[in-house]
């Protein structure tokens, strides 16, 4: 070989390992993508069943009822039977979108003069006044009737599976229960349940949960009546009963999930969806409109500039929350008027670009223990699905027999009479947990980060990621986040990934960091699914504040198999 061709052998072997080389991003992990359908879970083994529903043939609705009931064996505390729902389905065929809100009502017993008689003075936060009516089991029932393929009781042979021979408990999983065990204390049959042997269950120790085996199986046996109106109801009643509760009979047999039309507002060139009050997706719609009122920082998303801008357009959205937000069928919630582009340019007036503005303070906050996953099938329809107890092990009340507990949502409920949240007997809280669905042109994208008062932040923070920023949604859920302080004002709780410098610039405007560790749970777990209708490709994004993976379906036919 001559000098000169060895120089260029040798030129290009140097251009093309420089290149290899050259690949350095700020995300961790790389977005999935795949022809078939995916599932984004918090638990890979809640993602891997929904996939593996998807490959015998089953619809999005299918898959993700399956992951979710999956996540009631593996996260207890964080979603279950006794806990509320909300979904957004989007019909890739006509290209429709659909809200569902499965949030449960209180019980007609349960009354402010009824908590006044107690010496109530504010909400109680946790045992049986706090408990509202599940609606979780009637929400998988609606959606399946509309859009389930395979027999509904297929649906959950996965989660009892797991249920009957256990699964190990996962590593952010086992922090959560930590800090939940002495809730679970309060109450024997939550101390049966979930410390076994009178501990919380180690990391990788093999929890299982004979009784919700039992209830899993009535349900996909009888169906939703088992649980409103059956077996379930019966064991819910007498539990309530032996609590002092006012649940009755009536109250969850009257119970049904209720569709709604989703909300939107155009944020740059992409449409951006949330469901309609009594959740607080509003905040999410509000708070992009007043971003949009502010061009993108140079410096880009984790700049002060941009951080700046985003907290205290938080704050404006969430003072108008507190202020408005509750059950539309008690009372007109000015939704129009709060997600519309001229009240966003009134409140962005108030921001100081170069001070924060502690006298605006965000909702009142709640530690939502929540699970979100969303699915996209081959078909490219995509369900956002969002479940939760509320607070880690919800009431702490675990149902009498079967093995899950039930939610204290009450709890965010507002004992003032003038409130537009008072509570009120089959009046339904505000709530916290809110899925979410974005598209432009070919693109659709289903996503959720969960945590509490942290859910609309951080679903505005990951749209301004994908649409002013042009990340991949893998790389916008990684992106360092802020979220809201107990302390609110000033106070707020941001990643130290930001970097230093912006630290250092948002302290000197005024605002007041509690600075967390690289990838913290305090800024909620995500994921996200995307449809390329053009490509026919799908998309998944998992958070790595969490335990969970996005999972694609195998191709049919990939083993030699029909």
């Amino acid at each position: 070989m001559s000098v000169v061709r060895w120089g260029v052998v040798c030129m290009l072997s140097a251009m093309t390992m420089a290149a290899a080389m050259g690949q350095d991003r700020s995300h961790g992990r790389s977005v999935v993508s795949s022809q078939n359908g995916i599932v984004a879970t918090t638990w890979v083994q809640a993602s891997q069943a929904g996939a593996r529903v998807l490959e015998e043939g089953g619809s999005a609705v299918d898959a993700g009822i399956a992951a979710n009931a999956v996540l009631n064996v593996s996260e207890p505390m964080m979603n279950g039977m006794g806990g509320d729902l909300f979904a957004i389905y989007w019909d890739a065929k006509t290209g429709k979108l659909y809200g569902l809100n499965a949030s449960g009502w209180a019980p007609q017993g349960l009354t402010i003069s009824h908590l006044r008689a107690k010496g109530e003075t504010t909400m109680p936060q946790f045992g049986i006044d706090a408990v509202t009516v599940p609606g979780v089991v009637d929400g998988w029932s609606k959606l399946h009737e509309r859009w389930g393929r395979l027999p509904w009781a297929s649906l959950f042979q996965p989660a009892i599976f797991y249920a009957e021979n256990g699964v190990p408990v996962p590593e952010m999983i086992h922090d959560y229960w930590a800090a939940a065990a002495t809730g679970l204390e309060a109450n024997a049959e939550s101390r049966r349940v979930f410390l076994p042997d009178g501990k919380v269950p180690a990391m990788g120790q093999i929890f299982r949960d004979p009784d919700l085996a039992k209830a899993l199986r009535i349900v996909a046996e009888q169906g939703e009546a088992a649980f409103y109106r059956g077996t379930i109801a019966q064991a819910i009643l007498k539990t309530s009963a032996e609590q002092g509760g006012t649940m009755t009979a009536d109250d969850l047999a009257q119970y049904a999930a209720e569709w709604v039309e989703p909300v939107s507002t155009q944020y740059r060139d992409w449409t951006v969806y949330e469901l309609p009050p009594n959740g607080d997706g509003i905040a999410a719609l509000e708070m992009l409109n007043i971003m949009a009122q502010f061009p993108p920082a140079a410096g880009g998303p984790h700049s002060a500039a941009e951080l700046h801008t985003r907290i205290e357009a938080m704050k404006l959205a969430y003072a108008d929350v507190k202020r408005y937000d509750g059950d539309p069928r008690f009372g007109k919630i000015p939704v129009a008027e709060l997600i519309s582009k001229e009240w966003a340019a009134q409140r962005a007036k108030l921001i100081d670009p170069a001070k924060a503005n502690c006298d605006v303070a965000p909702g009142a906050l709640g530690k939502s223990d929540t699970t979100y996953l969303s699915v996209v099938d081959s078909e490219g329809n995509i369900l956002s699905l969002i479940q939760s107890n509320y607070e880690a092990f919800g009431s702490g009340i675990t149902v009498d027999g079967m093995g899950f507990v039930l939610q204290d949502r009450g709890g965010l409920f507002s004992l003032d009479p003038q409130s537009p949240n008072a509570l009120a007997g089959r009046k339904r809280p505000f709530h916290t947990i809110i899925p979410a669905f974005m598209q432009r042109g070919d693109e659709h994208i289903g996503f959720g980060i969960m945590g509490g008062m942290n859910q609309p932040l951080a679903h505005a923070q990951f749209v301004s990621n994908v649409v002013d920023y042009g990340m991949n949604i893998q790389a916008a859920m990684e992106e360092p986040r802020f979220t809201v302080h107990p302390q609110l004002g000033c106070h707020i709780v941001i990643e130290s990934r930001v970097g230093q410098a912006s630290i250092d610039e948002l302290t000197k405007m005024g605002h007041e960091l509690e600075v967390r560790g690289a990838y913290t749970t305090r800024m909620g777990r995500g994921q996200a699914v995307l449809h390329d209708s053009a490509m026919g490709v799908n998309y998944g994004a998992s958070d790595p504040r969490a335990d969970g993976a996005a999972v694609p379906e195998s191709p049919r036919g990939l083993l030699g198999k029909p």
